[in-house]
C-alpha cells in the first residue's frame, strides 16, 4: 500500500504509511491517501462479523488497518490495536456500542474514551503508531494541531505520557465550552502546550497550514500533525463504521445509512473510505450546524468558505468551522483523482476567490449518485428540540452535535430518502455541553466520577495573537528550552 498527495505531480514517488504518519500535510499542501482503496469482498465481510463478535473491536480494528498498513509487522500492529482499544480505555471491548432509539434510530456510542469524545477513537491508536514509530526511528515530534474543542484533549490524553513527544495545540481564544477547555487547560506537563489564539477556529487551523507549509521550519523541528488531515487519524475512524455495521446488519448485502455530525469533513470522510472500501453504506448524511458550508455545497454545487466574521459561534461549537480541510479528499475521489484539478480548485480558485463550483456538472451529480452523499443542518432550536425529544422517548441524553445529526437523520426518514437502518454517530457526552441541555432540559447532565473537579483545576495555556510567526517562535524557544 502507498500514498500520493491530493495536489502531487505524476512524477512524485508514492510514500509508504510509516512515511506519512508523521508528515500530516504534504509537502505540495495536500492531503495523503492510498494509491487504490482495497476491496472487500463478501468473504472478508463474513470474516469480520465472526471476528468483532468473538473477539471484540481490537480485532477488527487489526484486520481493517492492516490492509492499509503492509511496513509495520502483523504482531506490531496488533499489540498497538489491543492497547488502544479495551475495556480500559472505552469500559467494554464492545469499545463502541449501539443503542436503537424510539423512533427506529440507532445510536452509535464513540464517547466511551479517555475524554468522552469520538476522537479518542483514532487518538488512541494514533499514540500507539507514533510511539512506535518514534522509537523504531530514534526521532522526536512536534506535534502541531488544531481544535474546535474534542480533537486537542484526546489527542493530549493520547500523547501524554509518550516518548519523544511534544504537543503545541492551538485553540481559539474563548470559543470552547468551559468542560473543554479545562480538559486541556488543566494538564500540567512540559510536553503539552496549550494555545489560545485571538480568532476562531479556522484561524488556528490556517496557522497550523501556514506553518506546515514552511518544508525548512517543518523538517527542522520535526513538525507533525494529529488534525483529521493526518491519513492515520482517519483510518482509524473507518474502523468503526464497520463495527456500526456489524453492530447493525452484519449480513451480506445488507446495507446501513449513517448521518453524521461534522465541520471538518473528517468524521465524514472515514465512511466515505468505507464505503469505496465496499462496506455495505446506502447514504451519507452530512449534518452542518449554522455554520452550513458542507450543506450548502450538497444542495447547491457551491464550496464557499466563510471569513472569521462570518462563522457563527453556536451550541454545538466543534462544528464552528467554515473551512473543511478534509473536504479535498472527498474532492480528490469525486474529480476522478485529477491531481491537476484538485490543485486548480484548492490552491488557486479557492485561495484566490473563496469558492469553487461544480454546479451542473456530472461530478456534483456523482455527490449523491454514485458517492451516496445527503446533508442537512440544524439550528440552536432544533438542537433544543432534538435533546428533549431522545430524552422523553428514550430517557438518553445526546450532545448538542449529535442533536444536530439526529435532527437531520430524522428529516430524511421522514422525507423517504433514506432508509433504516439509519445509523446516528455519537460525538461526545454531554456533560461536556452542560449549558445547551440545561437549557433543553431543565437540569444539568451527572459528572462521571472520573471528570470530578475537573473544572476547578489549573489553568496552564499560553494567550498568543493570529500570527503564525509568533506560534514558530514558540515552538523554536520550547525546543530550545529542553536541549
Amino acid at each position: 500500500m502507498r500514498y500520493v498527495s491530493t495536489r502531487g505531480l505524476p512524477t512524485d514517488s508514492p510514500r509508504s504509511f510509516t512515511d506519512i504518519l508523521l508528515r500530516g500535510l504534504a509537502p505540495d499542501g495536500g492531503l495523503y491517501m492510498p494509491v487504490t482503496y482495497p476491496r472487500v469482498d463478501s468473504e472478508m465481510l463474513a470474516n469480520w462479523v465472526k471476528v468483532f463478535h468473538e473477539g471484540g473491536y481490537a480485532p477488527l480494528a487489526f484486520e481493517v488497518m492492516s490492509l492499509f498498513i503492509d511496513d509495520i509487522p502483523p504482531a506490531d500492529l496488533k499489540a498497538m490495536c489491543y492497547r488502544a482499544y479495551n475495556a480500559e480505555n472505552f469500559e467494554s471491548d464492545v469499545v463502541a456500542p449501539m443503542t436503537q432509539l424510539d423512533d427506529g434510530i440507532w445510536l452509535l456510542h464513540l464517547s466511551n474514551g479517555p475524554t468522552a469524545a469520538f476522537k479518542d477513537m483514532a487518538m488512541q491508536m494514533l499514540g500507539e503508531l507514533f510511539e512506535y514509530v518514534l522509537e523504531k526511528e530514534g526521532r522526536e515530534l512536534n506535534i502541531l494541531g488544531a481544535t474546535s474543542g474534542d480533537t486537542g484533549s484526546s489527542a493530549e490524553y493520547a500523547m501524554l505520557g509518550k516518548d519523544n513527544i511534544r504537543v503545541f495545540m492551538l485553540t481559539p481564544a474563548g470559543r470552547m465550552t468551559p468542560f473543554q477547555q479545562a480538559q486541556m487547560y488543566g494538564l500540567d506537563d512540559p510536553a503539552i502546550i496549550n494555545i489560545a489564539l485571538d480568532g476562531v477556529f479556522d484561524d488556528c487551523q490556517d496557522v497550523v497550514k501556514e506553518i506546515s507549509a514552511d518544508a525548512e521550519f517543518k523538517e527542522k523541528y520535526s513538525i507533525g500533525a494529529v488534525n483529521s488531515i493526518n491519513w492515520a487519524r482517519l483510518l482509524a475512524q473507518v474502523v468503526y463504521y464497520v463495527a456500526a455495521w456489524i453492530q447493525a446488519s452484519g449480513a451480506e448485502g445488507n446495507k446501513v445509512s449513517f448521518s453524521v455530525p461534522t465541520g471538518n469533513f473528517g468524521d465524514i470522510c472515514a465512511g466515505h473510505i468505507a464505503r469505496r472500501m465496499g462496506v455495505p453504506i446506502d447514504k451519507l448524511i452530512v449534518a452542518t450546524n449554522e455554520n452550513n458550508v458542507l450543506d450548502e455545497f450538497f444542495r447547491t454545487g457551491v464550496y464557499r468558505v466563510r471569513s472569521a466574521e462570518e462563522t457563527f459561534k453556536t451550541s454545538s461549537p466543534s462544528m464552528d468551522i467554515s473551512k473543511a480541510s478534509n473536504f479535498e479528499r472527498f474532492i480528490y475521489d469525486l474529480v476522478g483523482r485529477d491531481q491537476e484539478r484538485v490543485r486548480e480548485l484548492f490552491a488557486q480558485k479557492l485561495v484566490n476567490e473563496g469558492e469553487f463550483s461544480l454546479a451542473g456538472t456530472s461530478e456534483f451529480k456523482d455527490a449523491r449518485i454514485r458517492f451516496g452523499f445527503l446533508s442537512g443542518s440544524s439550528t440552536h432550536e432544533d438542537r433544543l428540540d432534538s435533546i428533549n425529544s431522545v430524552y422523553r422517548h428514550d430517557k438518553i441524553i445526546i450532545d448538542p452535535h449529535t442533536a444536530d445529526a439526529w435532527k437531520v437523520a430524522r428529516d430524511a426518514l421522514r422525507g423517504g430518502v433514506v432508509e433504516h437502518p439509519l445509523i446516528v454517530l455519537e460525538t461526545a457526552l454531554p456533560v461536556k455541553f452542560a449549558e445547551t441541555i440545561q437549557e433543553a432540559l431543565g437540569f444539568t447532565p451527572e459528572m462521571p466520577e472520573r471528570f470530578a473537579g475537573i473544572e476547578n483545576a489549573g489553568r496552564h495555556v499560553v494567550d498568543m495573537p493570529n500570527d503564525a510567526e509568533a506560534v514558530k517562535q514558540l515552538i523554536i524557544d520550547t525546543v530550545a528550552a529542553e536541549r
